[in-house]
């Protein structure tokens, strides 16, 4: 990978800062039709290094794989073939040890790599670009590099997914409130809210993985719009770099960035999943609702508060979600009016993206701790357990059970509740004598489904919340994560 910086805040400054002389010649993209050289503002204002290095293991993997083309078809000789490839392999080495020069005057990170390989060989290196454009070699690296942060994104979410079901387990026959409208609705076990975060990260993984099977489509060969005349096998460098196609149309896939938009929409769900969770937690751990205690290597202090222990991480991940979702919003302000086929707009399409995935890494290899080595109060908890009437519709569906309709039931135990709060006690503490005031369907057994506990050992629908259910789903994830 490369070790520098990814972005520079200053392009003006980039040959200094990334340790370079400043050249004066004009880019090597430019040929002889022009008859000027460039603005010298112009190198500054279109290049591309400063953010697209990031994609320098990816040019150079395609880049190999179409020289083993080229020579297979014998656009170049073999041995010309071997030395593009070693050449590619030593400039490689020199990115990744931090030991090669980024110039602005090179534009982009394909433009590097070329002249890097020219430098070396001579007219050999000049045989590279052979059948290809900087079109279809950007598209190239780029659903390379989508699907490299497809699978790291992905294990990360596994993690986490494992997180949730060890938390399941641990905190296995706590029952919390759950909320609606941030009231207090009805009685649920812990689990059954951990397992509720399992499963919009599955969704996650499932979109990510739909993402990502649309972007594995090999755009390399072409070339800047038409494609070539030359006798090239697009099917030799879809194999070779693990494609599970070639793009049909020429056209369409120089200028396609579907795909770029799709993974920066499943990054922005992933954002705004975690920053639900933060905010979820960031109550929680309130002294307001002393439900969890937050790890504090994940804490932060106050300047002048002594006795803050702040949720900072958990507020920089819901924060952090803005950028991601403005990632998104970018792309697609982007490509909106762009006409067929590619356009250098396009170059923008990078730093917004390559952010965005950098970002929900972050929040997610922060996520896990945070969630294994937070903890439940549990006698808090337990201590306002009973407080806001969670078994009320327990009660409604008790009724029910014993042949009342539905809207009867409900009024009633409205009315139940009502006169409950007025007296400052809970349904439970109703005598049968009471109940039976109100209806004569009411037997002694309505107080087996009365009070939090026993709220919600009278769930029994699928996905719901009653003990067995909870134990057979978290049986389910545990098996399903194990073989991951």
């Amino acid at each position: 990978m490369v070790r520098r910086s990814l972005f520079v805040r200053n392009p003006a400054s980039l040959s200094l800062e990334l340790g370079s002389p400043r050249l004066s010649q004009s880019s090597p993209s430019r040929s002889g039709a022009f008859d000027s050289a460039a603005d010298p503002r112009v190198e500054q204002f279109a290049e591309s290094i400063s953010f697209d290095q990031v994609l320098a293991t990816h040019d150079i993997r395609g880049s190999m794989a179409h020289a083993r083309m080229l020579a297979a078809q014998g656009l170049i000789t073999a041995d010309e073939g071997q030395q593009i490839v070693a050449g590619l392999k030593q400039i490689g080495g020199q990115i990744a040890a931090g030991q090669f020069a980024w110039q602005s005057r090179l534009e982009d990170i394909h433009m590097h790599i070329e002249q890097a390989l020219i430098d070396q060989l001579g007219d050999i290196g000049r045989k590279l670009h052979t059948a290809r454009s900087r079109n279809d070699q950007v598209a190239t690296d780029l659903r390379l590099w989508v699907r490299e942060q497809g699978g790291a994104i992905d294990g990360l979410l596994v993690k986490l997914q494992k997180a949730w079901v060890c938390r399941c387990e641990q905190d296995a026959d706590v029952v919390v409130p759950a909320y609606t409208h941030l009231r207090r609705a009805q009685p649920v076990l812990a689990a059954h809210v951990w397992l509720a975060w399992v499963e919009k990260l599955e969704r996650d993984r499932e979109r990510l993985r739909d993402c990502l099977r649309r972007a594995n489509v090999s755009p390399l060969g072409c070339a800047a719009v038409a494609g070539t005349s030359l006798p090239i096998d697009r099917g030799a460098t879809a194999r070779e770099l693990g494609f599970d196609s070639v793009s049909n149309n020429s056209i369409d896939a120089t200028s396609d960035r579907d795909f770029l938009l799709e993974f920066a929409f499943v990054l922005s769900l992933i954002a705004l999943h975690l920053s639900a969770w933060a905010e979820e937690w960031i109550l929680w751990s309130t002294t307001e609702y002393g439900f969890l205690e937050l790890p504090h290597a994940f804490c932060t202090g106050s300047s002048i508060m002594p006795q803050k222990i702040n949720p900072d991480v958990l507020e920089l991940i819901r924060g952090k979600s803005a950028r991601v979702c403005g990632a998104l919003q970018t792309l697609l302000m982007l490509t909106k009016g762009l006409p067929l086929a590619y356009h250098r707009d396009l170059q923008e399409d990078k730093p917004p993206v390559f952010d965005a995935a950098r970002t929900v890494r972050a929040c997610l290899e922060l996520a896990e701790p945070v969630i294994a080595g937070s903890r439940l109060n549990t006698a808090t908890i337990a201590a306002r357990i009973e407080d806001g009437f969670l078994d009320a519709t327990a009660l409604m569906e008790y009724l029910i059970r014993r042949g009342l309709p539905q809207r009867s039931a409900h009024h009633l135990v409205g009315e139940l509740v009502s006169e409950a709060s007025r007296g400052g006690h809970r349904l439970r503490d109703f005598p049968l004598e009471e109940f039976r005031r109100h209806s004569l369907l009411v037997e002694n057994s309505v107080y087996d489904v009365l009070g939090a506990a026993n709220a919600v050992a009278a769930l029994v629908s699928h996905g719901s919340s009653g003990p067995a259910e909870v134990h057979m789903q978290l049986r389910a994830w545990q098996n399903r994560l194990a073989s991951l």
